[in-house]
């Protein structure tokens, strides 16, 4: 499945917060795909073939994953139990600290083995006469604690030791997030060729599929044998369960999806259905915005899905829709009865209605003791999804029904204002070009990161 996005390869430094909080606002990132399950061998490599394993194993000796101690050597570099603690309370802080005792041991592993992946990827940088200094990443962090949190670097620094993380694993994140762009960018990037025929091809199907419907969809993506089918499945069913609990989508993807698209969250962008499996297709063609389904059983294993929004190809969407707004609220007593709320919010309705447009809502909002606050740049998306849809079928001067509560007090909506979003005309050669370039480099850059981990010298503590 091959699915395009706009972001460039060094946009990708966005995600080093993606277990933190919600991804930043962007394009959609750049997805990839599964990789096959058998490629070319690298050069001086192992030949491939057949690995043969009899049905009625025996194990000699004892050696269970799962107590062994997280400290591991790669390439004669620690990584130590406090970084897997540190990185692990990332992820803890995205789920709200709903992480179930059982969820928290694979969670470990499962970090572990990407603070290995972080390891080899600076040391091949390393190998390679790349580096990033210590100012590119205080920079970086700097950035993204503005950003994401609206904070400085020391209130950052203050609320990664409050959860139980640090700095310096967060600014490790980041170095090995920026070194391994730029060894892509050297080593990968400039061999990617994208012809114009191949570029005429894809603008000449996005016109021919203008008006029909795209879906951005992440997916988790884990892998199954016959023996390990049932396991499988039921681990899949825990992190659904955690997902409908809180659980940060993105975080779960990053942690537990063994499809490429792990490293964006499990985005794949922008899609149509029939890019996807027909098991697949079944599925998402149900969900809407904000709903999960799965696991799914596909070839290789089992699949979650996430929709995470829908639109129709190169046709505006009313949704992006930039509106005047004035709300106007009231407050309740304290000790005010469920009944004289219900009353005062239908007098409070009542009145909004005939104050005949926003020239005198301010008036009418002032007789009434009621306050009254203005912005011009709402995008009608922002709003909760059943404020979407009364808003966009309002015309000016027109309140929406109220909303509220008796501790929160009781508040309307009124349209003073609509600028209608432009007739999309989708990627242009240049855009598109570049989009598809980035999906190969990212398909290359899996591959690269496969034979660094087949050829690592790793050793147990």
């Amino acid at each position: 499945m091959t699915v395009f996005s706009g972001n460039t390869v060094s946009g990708r430094l966005a995600l080093v917060l993606a277990m933190v909080a919600a991804p930043l606002a962007a394009a959609p990132q750049a997805p990839a795909t599964r990789p096959p399950a058998v490629e070319p061998a690298a050069e001086g490599a192992a030949p491939q073939g057949k690995i043969s394993i009899p049905s009625d194993v025996q194990i000699f000796g004892k050696n269970d994953p799962n107590h062994r101690k997280a400290t591991v050597i790669v390439n004669g570099e620690i990584v130590t139990g406090t970084d897997v603690d540190q990185r692990l309370a990332l992820i803890v802080a995205a789920n709200g600290g709903k992480v179930a005792p059982e969820e928290m041991d694979r969670l470990r592993l499962q970090v572990l083995r990407n603070l290995m992946d972080e390891t080899l990827q600076i040391q091949e940088a390393k190998a390679n006469k790349i580096e990033v200094s210590d100012e590119e990443v205080d920079q970086a962090y700097a950035r993204v604690a503005q950003q994401n949190f609206s904070q400085n670097p020391k209130a950052m620094d203050a609320y990664l030791a409050r959860i139980g993380s640090s700095p310096a694993s967060l600014k490790r994140q980041i170095r090995g997030e920026l070194a391994w762009q730029r060894l892509l960018r050297r080593n990968v990037q400039p061999f990617v060729n994208v012809s114009q025929s191949e570029v005429n091809e894809m603008l000449d199907r996005l016109k021919a599929a203008k008006g029909t419907e795209e879906y951005r969809i992440g997916e988790i993506f884990l892998s199954a044998t016959p023996e390990s089918k049932t396991a499988v499945f039921e681990n899949a069913k825990k992190i659904i369960d955690q997902l409908r609990q809180g659980g940060s989508f993105v975080a779960y993807a990053r942690q537990y999806s063994e499809a490429s698209t792990a490293a964006v969250g499990g985005d794949l962008g922008w899609i149509r259905l029939a890019q996807l499996p027909t098991e697949l297709q079944t599925a998402a063609r149900e969900l809407s915005p904000g709903q999960l389904v799965g696991p799914i059983d596909v070839r290789g294993g089992f699949d979650i899905l996430y929709m995470i929004d829908k639109r129709q190809v190169l046709t505006a969407d009313p949704r992006d829709a930039v509106l005047s707004l004035k709300q106007i609220s009231i407050n309740f007593p304290t000790n005010t009865t469920e009944a004289d709320a219900t009353r005062k919010a239908a007098e409070f309705a009542a009145a909004m209605k005939g104050a005949h447009g926003c020239g005198q809502v301010d008036g009418v909002a002032q007789r009434i003791g009621a306050q009254v606050v203005a912005n011009d740049q709402v995008k009608a998306r922002d709003l909760p999804g059943p404020l979407q849809t009364t808003m966009l079928n309002m015309s000016l001067g027109e309140t929406s029904p109220p909303f509220g509560s008796i501790k929160e007090g009781v508040r309307v909506l009124m349209l003073c204002g609509r600028d209608d979003p432009k007739a999309a005309n989708g990627p242009n050669f240049e855009e598109l070009m570049t989009q598809m370039e980035d999906d190969r480099v990212n398909k290359r850059a899996q591959l690269y990161l496969r034979d660094l981990r087949r050829d690592a010298i790793i050793d147990y503590d």
